[in-house]
């Protein structure tokens, strides 16, 4: 079943395009965004994304701005209420997270620590 009003992730109008554009060629009816959450980085937990075709019976399957979403249950806690937003600057091009879960972030960007739980943390690692 696919959560029409996704309330554990969203996807900017700019993240969405670019999953379409990267899916254009697929022929997969489910592929969609996998996103997860994992222990590492500096700060405790770092964010994960991919593209999937199926999801599986552990994953929450919503529908966030005309794309398919896939998280996990375990990943769920740590990333509801996200939003995903891609970003091209001059810096370089990519997918980012905004998480009113994330207490801190490291100095690098690529991991956040939650209020309850910073996990373990790691050196910072690109």
């Amino acid at each position: 079943m696919i959560d029409a009003q996704p309330s554990i992730v969203s996807l900017t109008d700019a993240a969405a395009a670019r999953l379409r554009d990267l899916t254009k060629e697929e022929t997969s009816p489910a592929i969609g965004l996998r996103v997860y959450v994992y222990s590492g980085g500096c700060s405790g937990y770092r964010y994960g994304m991919m593209l999937e075709d199926q999801p599986t019976a552990d994953d929450s399957v919503l529908e966030a701005n005309g794309v398919r979403v896939y998280v996990d249950s375990s990943s769920v806690p740590l990333i509801a209420g996200s939003s995903i937003d891609y970003v091209d600057s001059l810096m370089g091009a990519g997918f980012t997270v905004v998480n009113p879960n994330a207490a801190s972030a490291c100095g690098c960007g690529s991991s956040f620590r939650t209020p309850d739980d910073g996990g373990a943390p790691r050196a910072c690692s690109h």
